[in-house]
């Protein structure tokens, strides 16, 4: 089954300004992540995003008090990418899923920023929604190390392909099992 996720004709959407990348505006406060609770359901998808297995994604804006949730984090790349997409980005945050709780619940205390996570893409494992998944670890070796057993090949936030996050994709079942 195919399913369009975001298809966007056209190039990047506007800049991304967070964390580390905000040198324009040190001015503006950066929010720490948050735990995700029953409200906290998916930007695209509106669903629970406790319901899904994999990595997540919450991205704070500006002047707005919660953030936005992503039930995967290629969906969080995503929107940084879409020119629709105007609120100023104040942080990013990514299960750093070597650090998760399990693939099925990755939990509270494994959050770090976007511009600190390698990204295994293309791998056999999907994410929550059963699309392929951009999967964060906060070192390289984690990332390389979950490659080695589940394909694919590491990548930094700036390095994920356009056309890997924006357009048509094989939809599976979603996998459960360990993280490695």
């Amino acid at each position: 089954m195919k399913l369009i996720v975001l298809l966007l004709s056209g190039g990047l959407g506007a800049a991304v300004m967070f964390g580390g990348f905000n040198k324009e505006n040190p001015a503006i406060d950066i929010p720490g992540p948050i735990a995700m609770t029953e409200e906290a359901v998916g930007h695209y998808c509106n669903m629970n995003i406790l319901e899904h297995t994999g990595p997540k994604a919450q991205i704070h804006l500006k002047n707005i008090d919660f953030p936005i949730w992503f039930s995967q984090v290629r969906d969080a790349v995503a929107f940084t990418r879409l020119p629709e997409e105007t609120h100023e980005v104040t942080a990013i945050y990514v299960h750093d899923m070597a650090r998760a709780t399990s693939w099925e619940a990755p939990g509270d205390d494994a959050w770090i920023s976007i511009d600190k996570a390698h990204f295994v893409i293309e791998s056999e494992k999907n994410g929550g929604m059963g699309a392929p998944e951009t999967i964060p670890f906060g070192t390289r070796d984690a990332a390389s190390e979950f490659a080695a057993l589940n394909g694919g090949r590491v990548v930094t936030f700036p390095d994920i392909p356009d056309d890997y996050v924006i357009g048509p994709v094989e939809v599976k079942h979603q996998q459960t099992g360990s993280v490695k």
